[in-house]
């Protein structure tokens, strides 16, 4: 997949089945890490019509803006006038085993499981804290994602190492 200088960035959708939170962290760190490179977008199977108040807290914490983040299906991004995809990827396990959209193009995909931070239950502070785990384990996968030499890999080698950083522990 190559990218000429003056192209339009790659588009990548994040996946998840309520679109609350893990996707939403990742849509956030992506379009931070690589701006000019990479915009994200989120969408969740069965969206929650809100997103998580403790990824929104997380996010303020780290100075994004959060002001655009909403819970959408992914039907959004099936229909006439969406981006075109380059990417799919999904961050929980129920999204990767779903059956998706057809999504024009034949974007590259791959499933990128993360353990859902909104399922943990205990205090705030324990919450916050799975939050944070959760916003880890995406910036180490997506960091590596966005240090890929897009220009030198076939589209092949690209889904390779895309698979490859989906399966890497991102344990401390």
């Amino acid at each position: 997949m190559t990218q000429t200088e003056g192209q339009a960035p790659f588009n990548v959708l994040i996946l998840c089945t309520g679109n609350s939170a893990r996707s939403i962290l990742a849509e956030a760190i992506l379009n931070r890490l690589g701006e000019g490179k990479l915009k994200a977008y989120s969408a969740g199977s069965m969206p929650a019509g809100r997103v998580n108040p403790h990824a929104i807290a997380l996010l303020e914490k780290l100075n994004f803006d959060t002001s655009g983040f909403r819970s959408k299906s992914w039907d959004e991004f099936a229909q006439p006038g969406a981006p075109k995809l380059d990417f799919i990827f999904t961050v929980c396990d129920n999204a990767a085993g779903e059956v998706c959209p057809i999504w024009p193009g034949m974007p590259i995909t791959a499933h990128w499981g993360i353990p859902d931070p909104a399922a943990v239950e205990g205090t705030d502070a324990e919450k916050a804290a799975a939050f944070a785990e959760a916003y880890r384990q995406l910036t180490a996968r997506i960091t590596a994602f966005v240090n890929l030499p897009f220009a030198s890999l076939d589209r092949l080698t690209l889904q390779k190492k895309l698979d490859a950083i989906g399966r890497t522990t991102t344990d401390a």
